[in-house]
């Protein structure tokens, strides 16, 4: 099965796929004219911002099998390729009940006035096709032409599942077998952490003194507790031996 992978830690979110999507689906396919049709072409991916700053996420239709807006589609509008690995959108039979976005479980459905419909004010569903078109002529889907980081990648989905592990395979062992890159100019927070091992240093090592030492009350002294040869256990054997 050909479909387009993605690769969410290499997306720079540069939004260039969205761009290329929309033109490829416009009735030009000129980027300079494009904007200026009635109504404007819609991207079929969309860009969405990560939960850590400077991450972003490429989200498209999966082309589920079986695919759940298909089943609740009561016009029909929403059929398979011929191949079985596409979910197309028919938009003359679309009657934008937004039933298919209700189901769809990765929310990649949007609802806009298309050329093709049944008139250019009734919004119908819209979604990836896969560039159908373009695949029938040999080339690669368009968001995957334009992305340049290889954040969509195009290809038989197990030959790219595979590529994935032995890419995470080697980052992994790469780690294990690396040591810490030090930063450059230093540790700025060298000072702290040597002060924080001195002083974790210091207090196991008051904490051995004071479990192996007592004060002694007979001589003034501190002597080992257990050591029959020491001053104050002599003093204390004798004071027994008088008693």
């Amino acid at each position: 099965m050909q479909t387009v992978f993605v690769n969410p830690e290499r997306c720079i979110g540069c939004l260039q796929c969205e761009v290329a999507c929309a033109v490829e689906h416009s009735a030009t396919r000129d980027l300079a004219q494009a904007w200026r049709e009635s109504p404007v072409p819609r991207t079929r991916v969309h860009v969405e911002a990560g939960p850590v700053p400077t991450t972003a996420y490429p989200n498209k239709c999966r082309h589920c099998n079986p695919a759940p807006c298909q089943k609740v589609c009561p016009s029909g509008a929403i059929t398979r390729s011929d191949d079985g690995d596409l979910v197309l959108i028919e938009p003359m039979r679309c009657i934008g009940c937004a039933m298919c976005a209700v189901v769809c479980p990765f929310d990649v459905l949007t609802f806009h006035p298309l050329v093709g419909a049944l008139d250019l004010e009734t919004a119908v569903a819209v979604k990836c096709d896969g560039c159908v078109d373009r695949v029938s002529r040999g080339e690669v889907p368009a968001c995957v032409e334009s992305c340049k980081v290889n954040a969509l990648i195009y290809g038989e989905i197990n030959e790219l599942m595979a590529s994935g592990r032995l890419r995470e395979t080697g980052a992994v062992l790469a780690l294990a077998g690396s040591a810490p890159t030090p930063p450059i100019g230093g540790d700025p927070l060298a000072g702290w952490h040597s002060f924080g091992v001195a002083r974790a240093a210091a207090a196991l090592e008051a904490v051995e003194w004071r479990s192996s030492r007592r004060p002694d009350t007979h001589a003034g002294a501190t002597s080992v507790v257990g050591d029959p040869g020491s001053p104050t256990n002599e003093i204390r054997n004798e004071e027994e031996g008088t008693q």
